[in-house]
């Protein structure tokens, strides 16, 4: 894969909207993941700084535009800089604190 593109699966769980790799393909191949508008099925797909990805969860769905192309699952502050959300409310998808 070209070094400015990243596989969807891979970047889903960079970004931590999935907690495993595995979940995130799964996400994607259950039909709950557009890339750009186009429903994919196929976790490989490559996306690339500048897509808009929608994710359908069973409450809400999310928006967002990729702003970057993770290296590593990190904390959750360095997880929000690879997206930018586009759902108009500019709540954070992923909390900084752990309610634990």
């Amino acid at each position: 894969m070209r070094e400015d593109r990243q596989r969807l699966d891979k970047w889903l769980w960079f970004a931590r909207f999935a907690k495993t790799r595995t979940l995130a393909a799964k996400l994607v191949a259950s039909g709950f993941i557009r890339l750009n508008g186009q429903r994919t099925d196929n976790a490989a797909k490559a996306v690339a700084v500048g897509d808009v990805v929608t994710i359908a969860l069973s409450r809400t769905t999310l928006v967002v535009r990729v702003e970057g192309l993770g290296e590593r699952r990190g904390p959750a502050t360095e997880a929000r800089q690879l997206y930018a959300d586009l759902n108009g409310d500019n709540a954070a998808l992923v909390s900084d604190r752990d309610n634990g």
